[in-house]
């Protein structure tokens, strides 16, 4: 019989990967469901970047295997849009390496650093992904909480704490988001400062993670801005979010040339260079000014104040302050036997109750760890049309909630 490896203990398929087949069951019974739950933009890139595609992936000199490095072509606009946006000076030639997509770049910082034996700093709620690849890198996650009353900043006593009482090696990594995904919380300049200066005391690798940093923030703020941050820090970004590119799987990695070095390691071992017609048009869509953030924050904000409207509707608080394409809520308290109940607490309860009965989907805030169990996430990747059916939809059946 076939035995699965055992870095898989512990490890399930991805929430949405499972979720998405269930919905796709339930749209084929004839329910149509209104999905809110999923970042995915619904929005096209800029028109230039397709034509950019188009023009290049139809020259014959085109279909080769790429740089493990990538095109100096793409390195060079993200040099230019770190500098522009963030005022970060990247080496384009040494201090960038594009990846397929930033969640790819996870796993290769956690195969590259992280084995059996040690222990990785990892945030609670946060994005699942960052705990599943520490694990299958043989490591152990070692969740720090992050709390409403802390404005979702890591306290570094508890941080403090938690390395001391971790036996074995150690910890040697610690994972950061901000703006912070699923809460939306946006970063200060002081506590990168305090980040910065906590991994050099510890000697951590600190990772910051940082595809939302232009959705709904007019201040996007790198970690690598911080005096002596790349001494201890690398930086994932992407394409996805920012220029409407999830699917064209385009993200980056920044930090010391020796850091860049070491990951391209393992990264140059499991895949190659992406296609070159789209790192091509990946540039051409960094080369974006303000107006294109504008306007597609402007879409996102009339979004916002439609899904205010949906959680008054739910009897959910929340904080109009969020940065992101999320947001995130605290959802009503039904009762306590109930919540004990379901895996995901009190936010699992009302995500399966609105889904079941009104078919529309919600994410429930207990799948970015248990520090979510009372909260839920909305997605703004929907058309306000489609929002405002899911408010008619909860309206008309009069959902106790």
């Amino acid at each position: 019989m076939m035995e699965i490896a055992k870095r898989l203990n512990g490890v399930g398929e991805y929430y949405f990967s499972q979720k998405l087949r269930e919905i796709d069951a339930m749209n084929k019974a004839g329910k149509n469901v209104i999905n809110l739950g999923i970042g995915s933009p619904d929005l096209p890139p800029h028109p230039s970047v397709i034509k950019v595609l188009q023009d290049e992936s139809a020259k014959p000199n085109m279909h080769g295997y790429q740089n493990y490095k990538g095109s100096p072509q793409l390195r060079n606009a993200i040099s230019n849009w770190y500098k522009k946006w963030y005022h970060v000076n990247l080496d384009p030639e040494t201090e960038i390496l594009p990846l397929i997509g930033s969640k790819e770049g996870i796993m290769h910082i956690c195969m590259t650093y992280f084995e059996e034996g040690i222990g990785v700093l990892v945030p609670n709620p946060g994005y699942p992904t960052y705990s599943s690849a520490v694990k299958i890198s043989g490591a152990t996650p070692i969740y720090y909480n992050l709390k409403k009353e802390n404005n979702y900043e890591p306290d570094f006593d508890e941080l403090e704490k938690l390395i001391t009482q971790f036996p074995h090696q150690g910890i040697r990594g610690l994972f950061v988001n901000y703006p912070q995904m699923p809460t939306g919380q946006l970063p200060t300049v002081k506590m990168f400062e305090d980040l910065v200066a906590f991994a050099k005391e510890h000697d951590l690798l600190l990772v910051h993670d940082n595809p939302y940093s232009f959705i709904l923030n007019k201040k996007p703020l790198s970690i690598l801005s911080v005096a002596g941050a790349k001494d201890v820090a690398l930086e994932l970004n992407s394409l996805s979010k920012s220029q409407n590119m999830a699917g064209w799987r385009v993200g980056m990695l920044c930090g010391k040339k020796e850091r860049i070095d070491e990951v391209l390691r393992f990264k140059s071992n499991m895949d190659s260079g992406m296609f070159l017609p789209v790192q091509l048009a990946a540039a051409k869509a960094l080369e974006l000014g303000q107006d294109w953030h504008d306007e597609l924050n402007a879409i996102y904000a009339k979004r916002r104040d439609k899904v205010y409207e949906l959680l008054d509707l739910l009897k959910c608080s929340y904080d109009t302050s969020q940065a992101g394409m999320f947001m995130w809520a605290a959802s009503p308290n039904p009762s306590e036997e109930g919540a004990l109940n379901h895996p995901l607490g009190i936010g699992g309860i009302l995500s399966d109750k609105i889904l079941y009965e009104a078919n529309v989907f919600i994410t429930p805030g207990g799948i970015f760890g248990d520090a979510g169990n009372d909260y839920i996430r909305i997605s703004l990747c929907t058309k306000g049309e489609k929002i405002a059916e899911a408010i008619e939809r909860i309206k008309n059946l009069k959902l106790k909630i």
